[in-house]
């Protein structure tokens, strides 16, 4: 792999190892699945989320590609549109309140035993069917990603992108399911938000200089 691809992989995963610890519906459920059912359900959930995850780079890859092919004037204002979109999540993370663990609400037929197949499932479907994804990937390939880089080393880059959002979560579940662990996380919430928020929207800003440069 030439420098170039190391640089745009090094890009890639210095937003997104921000995006991926802003709790948002994934962190929900992942944090649901640790106090219900228990750590490994909630690894289970959080691979299922890496399939989803790698479907969403797939036609975000493909896509884009085709959207090159027509018009690179409309691939230049997608990048900017992704510039704006960091910075947006950046300000709305930072704005956001703690984490509230009193939300979840769990009955007895929550309790139930859960296989790893439905983990899985829900997992896949949660991440599948949030906007989040859809917006931040579209975004975050179109301004970090040159449009000549072969699709076989935008899709390794996402591989990357999926490990490490496993490797998030699993620790996240792991962690998670020592209430001491989850109570000192919840509390200082509001200023972790802040912290990734402030970081997004550096990341936004710093990407516009650099466009803007070229």
């Amino acid at each position: 792999m030439s420098m170039q691809y190391v640089l745009e992989f090094l890009g890639l995963m210095a937003v997104f190892s921000i995006f991926i610890v802003v709790p948002g519906a994934d962190f929900a459920v992942i944090l649901r699945q640790s106090i219900v059912h228990g750590r490994r359900a909630a690894i289970m959930t959080g691979i299922g989320m890496g399939f989803s995850l790698l479907f969403h780079i797939s036609y975000t890859i493909l896509g884009l590609g085709l959207i090159v092919s027509q018009s690179l004037m409309l691939f230049a204002m997608i990048k900017w549109a992704g510039v704006l979109y960091l910075v947006y999540l950046g300000i709305k993370s930072f704005r956001a309140p703690g984490f509230n663990v009193a939300e979840i609400k769990v009955s007895e037929e929550d309790r139930k035993p859960i296989s790893a197949l439905r983990c899985l499932g829900m997992g896949f479907i949660t991440n599948a069917l949030n906007p989040k994804p859809v917006l931040f990937f579209l975004s975050l390939f179109s301004t970090l990603v040159h449009h000549d880089t072969p699709g076989l080393i935008q899709f390794s880059y996402g591989i990357g992108m999926a490990t490490a959002l496993v490797a998030w979560f699993a620790a996240v579940s792991t962690f998670f399911t020592v209430k001491a662990v989850r109570d000192r996380f919840i509390a200082s919430g509001k200023w972790f938000n802040r912290i990734t928020g402030a970081a997004l929207v550096g990341f936004g800003f710093r990407l516009a200089l650099a466009r803007a440069a070229d």
